[in-house]
């Protein structure tokens, strides 16, 4: 009682703001509270009251998720298969069986630079991404050795019908996604850079794919990732829970720029289009959800 007084005169005294933190962690409110009190005559307690209402007004009801695969069918999705037209879903790579979407090659006779994407119609900028994803089956005749076990999700993306018809990726960032064996260790939730670059504890890194710190995933074994992205500004790669990679600021250059381009190198990527990548492997994902995001202020 003796600390609460003590604090409370502190209060009055107009030593102490009061901080309010709502619990949704979005919503910070600082008030002194002993101007308000004595501006509106009205007690202290009342203000404290007033300030609780005002926090929980300040609070959103939990956001739904836009649901990018609906567990029927392709709707919403554009196919780009290197050597094909933006909407030609060459050999029926993509397709969705018993309620789960999956890259598939049943049709292929061999693979040999069929490099694909499934892109979402629509671009986003701010975002929590939830991907459900597991590697099945083997590769065909002909992927190579580097594509084993080995897929993504492309973000901040360029367009499908941007792309060139021979262009095997798009320009974008890559949320790389590996499995492996008991023998071949290998972690998931890398990030590649096709066409980008990104700054890690404020410096440039030009590397194409920066390794994540993550257990091995094995064949048949469902994985949830999560891209958790604030336009150009920060984003972070979290793997059944635990976030794996955090870097900021992705630009547009390197080496897998395609040439003519309209973007110059340096621009900032701040929003673009989602992509669910086939490169030789068969994979399945049963969920492909997106939560908007708040922009920073």
């Amino acid at each position: 009682m003796l600390y609460s007084r003590f604090y409370f005169k502190l209060i009055m005294d107009g030593v102490l703001p009061i901080l309010k933190v709502c619990s949704d962690k979005q919503s910070i409110v600082f008030l002194p509270v002993n101007v308000v009190a004595m501006r509106y005559a009205i007690p202290v307690s009342a203000v404290l009251f007033l300030l609780g209402l005002t926090c929980c007004s300040r609070q959103e009801q939990p956001q739904q998720p836009i649901v990018l695969f609906n567990g029927k069918n392709l709707e919403g999705w554009i196919p780009k298969i290197a050597g094909y037209k933006a909407g030609e879903n060459y050999r029926n790579t993509f397709r969705v069986e018993d309620g789960v979407l999956k890259v598939s090659y049943a049709e292929y006779d061999s693979f040999t630079t069929q490099f694909g994407h499934l892109f979402y119609r629509e671009p986003f900028s701010h975002y929590r991404l939830v991907v459900e994803y597991r590697f099945v089956g083997h590769q065909p005749p002909g992927g190579q050795e580097w594509a084993f076990m080995n897929s993504g999700v492309m973000f901040h993306a360029q367009s499908p019908e941007s792309m060139g018809v021979e262009q095997s990726f798009p320009v974008s960032l890559e949320a790389q996604f590996l499995g492996g064996t008991a023998d071949r260790p290998r972690p998931t939730g890398n990030l590649c850079t096709p066409g980008t670059h990104v700054y890690m504890a404020d410096t440039l890194v030009t590397q194409h794919c920066i390794s994540a710190s993550t257990p091995t995933y094995l064949p048949g074994q469902w994985v949830r990732a999560e891209i958790i992205v604030y336009g150009d500004s920060v984003i972070h790669h979290v793997i059944e829970g635990d976030t794996v990679l955090t870097y900021t600021r992705p630009v547009i250059g390197g080496d897998y720029l395609p040439a003519g381009y309209p973007e110059a190198e340096g621009t900032r990527l701040k929003e673009g289009y989602i992509a669910l990548q086939s490169e030789s492997h068969p994979i399945e994902f049963r969920k492909v959800e997106l939560y908007p995001l708040r922009k920073k202020e």
